[in-house]
């Protein structure tokens, strides 16, 4: 009997919790119902926000897309702006310097016309003075070819009255004569030179051969022909092989004359 009243007893408990419960619960439900609302309704908004955002964003995006082209084809136009500048420019400056020239060929021309009219001569007579200017110019190389050849021969003949007169003599070469070695025959001690009588060279000559400015050797003329030579190397004089392209010059130089 004790038992069956404490059950009744825990089950009318039980139903008394179970209905302050659900009151409570009762009580919540709209509040819970209006926050799921609200909660929808920002859920809404957010949602268009976003569309809207991403609509923007797309447009934002072409019109970024729209201004980098603008700004390839500005620099397009630009570097052919600074090119055609450039070519321009250029140009100017051709002008400036052929402008330059012409006006200091316009002031020589007044200058020689200023010199022509303080002479009192004529046309005629300038241009009669001009050729005659030119002919002596070309007289005066020929006489100085003649001299040089004349000058070659005379020592060519002192040198062959020095054979006989005084045997121990130096023969004496042109004191600007330079030549070089082309050919070297080691085994029978000769050499060809690029030097002749058109240079002043003698039989019987003597050449210091040298190389990088030091001395090598010494050679003596045996046979010459116009624009070359044939030479021993003396004997005591080989301080190092002779060799193609090594310089010659005179051992005894002529008084200038």
């Amino acid at each position: 009997m004790l038992i069956r009243i404490s059950l009744i007893v825990a089950i009318l408990a039980a139903l008394g919790a179970g209905t302050l419960g659900y009151l409570e619960v009762s009580k919540q439900i709209p509040a819970l119902a209006q926050q799921r609302d609200d909660e929808k309704s920002a859920k809404n908004v957010a949602l268009t926000q976003l569309s809207n955002t991403n609509k923007v964003l797309v447009k934002t995006q072409l019109k970024l897309a729209q201004t980098e082209q603008d700004l390839a084809d500005t620099h397009t136009k630009l570097d052919k702006a600074v090119a055609a500048v450039e070519v321009q420019q250029k140009r100017a400056d051709e002008l400036n310097d052929k402008l330059t020239q012409t006006t200091s060929e316009r002031d020589d021309a007044r200058n020689q016309l200023a010199a022509y009219t303080t002479t009192g001569l004529s046309a005629e007579q300038v241009t009669a003075l001009n050729k005659q200017y030119r002919d002596s110019l070309r007289d005066i190389q020929a006489l100085n070819e003649e001299k040089l050849v004349l000058f070659h021969r005379i020592t060519y003949l002192t040198n062959e009255l020095a054979k006989y007169t005084g045997p121990d003599t130096d023969i004496k070469l042109p004191p600007d004569l330079r030549g070089k070695i082309v050919v070297v025959d080691p085994k029978w001690n000769f050499v060809v030179l690029n030097v002749g009588t058109d240079q002043g060279v003698i039989s019987g000559g003597e050449l210091l051969v040298s190389r990088e400015g030091k001395l090598v050797s010494k050679v003596v003329v045996r046979s010459v022909d116009k624009g070359r030579c044939i030479a021993n190397v003396v004997s005591g004089w080989s301080f190092a092989p002779v060799v193609e392209g090594d310089d010659v010059s005179p051992a005894h130089p002529a008084p200038p004359s």
